[in-house]
Protein backbone atom coordinates (compact mmCIF):
# COMPACT_ATOMS: atom_id res chain seq x y z
CA UNK A 1 0.00 0.00 0.00
CA UNK A 2 1.89 3.42 1.04
CA UNK A 3 4.64 1.50 1.98
CA UNK A 4 6.02 1.74 -1.45
CA UNK A 5 6.38 5.63 -0.90
CA UNK A 6 8.17 4.94 2.10
CA UNK A 7 10.58 2.73 0.47
CA UNK A 8 11.59 5.09 -2.88
CA UNK A 9 15.70 4.59 -3.25
CA UNK A 10 17.31 8.00 -3.07
CA UNK A 11 18.90 8.40 -6.33
CA UNK A 12 15.48 9.58 -7.78
CA UNK A 13 15.60 12.23 -5.19
CA UNK A 14 16.11 15.83 -7.72
CA UNK A 15 17.22 17.40 -4.65
CA UNK A 16 20.59 15.46 -4.41
CA UNK A 17 21.67 16.25 -7.76
CA UNK A 18 21.34 20.53 -6.61
CA UNK A 19 23.33 19.34 -3.54
CA UNK A 20 26.03 17.87 -5.65
CA UNK A 21 25.98 21.09 -7.60
CA UNK A 22 26.46 23.03 -4.45
CA UNK A 23 29.80 21.00 -3.37
CA UNK A 24 30.81 21.82 -6.85
CA UNK A 25 30.86 25.60 -6.65
CA UNK A 26 32.07 25.66 -3.08
CA UNK A 27 34.88 23.95 -3.98
CA UNK A 28 35.61 26.32 -7.37
CA UNK A 29 35.56 29.01 -5.42
CA UNK A 30 37.92 28.02 -2.79
CA UNK A 31 40.68 27.50 -5.36
CA UNK A 32 39.58 30.66 -6.88
CA UNK A 33 40.34 32.20 -3.42
CA UNK A 34 43.46 30.30 -3.12
CA UNK A 35 44.55 31.26 -6.16
CA UNK A 36 43.97 35.38 -5.35
CA UNK A 37 45.57 35.04 -2.51
CA UNK A 38 48.64 33.47 -3.68
CA UNK A 39 49.14 35.73 -6.90
CA UNK A 40 50.86 38.87 -5.26
CA UNK A 41 50.02 41.32 -7.80
CA UNK A 42 45.77 40.35 -7.82
CA UNK A 43 45.91 40.10 -4.00
CA UNK A 44 44.03 43.11 -2.44
CA UNK A 45 45.32 42.56 0.92
CA UNK A 46 49.00 42.66 -0.15
CA UNK A 47 50.55 45.89 1.06
CA UNK A 48 54.03 44.80 -0.29
CA UNK A 49 56.00 46.78 -3.54
CA UNK A 50 56.04 44.23 -6.27
CA UNK A 51 57.73 44.33 -9.58
CA UNK A 52 56.87 42.27 -12.02
CA UNK A 53 59.11 42.13 -15.72
CA UNK A 54 57.77 39.49 -18.58
CA UNK A 55 60.13 38.91 -21.65
CA UNK A 56 63.30 40.40 -20.18
CA UNK A 57 65.89 41.95 -22.75
CA UNK A 58 63.39 41.41 -26.27
CA UNK A 59 61.48 43.98 -27.90
CA UNK A 60 57.82 42.68 -26.08
CA UNK A 61 59.15 43.56 -22.57
CA UNK A 62 56.98 44.84 -19.88
CA UNK A 63 57.18 45.43 -16.15
CA UNK A 64 54.30 45.50 -14.03
CA UNK A 65 55.31 47.83 -10.76
CA UNK A 66 52.50 47.80 -7.62
CA UNK A 67 53.45 49.98 -5.30
CA UNK A 68 50.65 49.80 -2.16
CA UNK A 69 47.77 49.48 -4.39
CA UNK A 70 48.51 51.78 -7.06
CA UNK A 71 49.77 49.81 -10.03
CA UNK A 72 51.86 51.00 -13.07
CA UNK A 73 52.47 49.14 -16.61
CA UNK A 74 55.52 50.19 -18.70
CA UNK A 75 56.44 48.73 -21.96
CA UNK A 76 59.57 49.06 -23.72
CA UNK A 77 60.02 51.30 -26.47
CA UNK A 78 63.24 48.90 -28.13
CA UNK A 79 64.84 52.45 -28.32
CA UNK A 80 68.44 52.16 -26.07
CA UNK A 81 68.03 54.54 -23.09
CA UNK A 82 70.38 57.33 -22.64
CA UNK A 83 71.30 59.72 -19.89
CA UNK A 84 74.00 61.64 -17.61
CA UNK A 85 75.44 60.26 -14.83
CA UNK A 86 79.06 58.87 -13.98
CA UNK A 87 80.23 55.32 -13.10
CA UNK A 88 79.42 54.31 -9.78
CA UNK A 89 81.26 50.83 -9.86
CA UNK A 90 82.00 47.72 -11.74
CA UNK A 91 79.45 44.20 -11.96
CA UNK A 92 81.17 41.03 -12.27
CA UNK A 93 79.10 37.58 -13.81
CA UNK A 94 80.38 34.67 -11.68
CA UNK A 95 80.73 31.26 -12.47
CA UNK A 96 77.96 30.11 -11.04
CA UNK A 97 75.68 32.94 -12.77
CA UNK A 98 74.92 35.11 -9.81
CA UNK A 99 76.29 39.11 -9.98
CA UNK A 100 78.98 40.66 -8.28
CA UNK A 101 78.68 44.90 -7.99
CA UNK A 102 81.64 46.47 -6.74
CA UNK A 103 81.50 50.07 -6.22
CA UNK A 104 84.13 52.32 -6.72
CA UNK A 105 86.04 53.62 -3.83
CA UNK A 106 86.22 57.23 -3.62
CA UNK A 107 87.30 59.66 -0.89
CA UNK A 108 85.41 59.58 2.77
CA UNK A 109 83.18 63.02 2.34
CA UNK A 110 84.31 64.70 5.18
CA UNK A 111 88.12 63.74 5.57
CA UNK A 112 89.82 66.21 7.46
CA UNK A 113 92.92 67.94 5.11
CA UNK A 114 96.29 67.73 5.99
CA UNK A 115 96.92 70.61 8.85
CA UNK A 116 99.92 73.70 7.58
CA UNK A 117 102.46 74.11 9.60
CA UNK A 118 104.10 77.81 9.13
CA UNK A 119 102.79 80.73 8.18
CA UNK A 120 101.60 81.36 4.50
Amino acid sequence: MSLKLLHEPETEDPILSVVNLIDIFLVIIAALLITVAQNPLINPFSKQDVTVITDPGKPTMEMVVKKGEKIEKYKASGQIGSGDGEKAGVAYRMKDGSIVYVPETAPASGAATPARTGQP
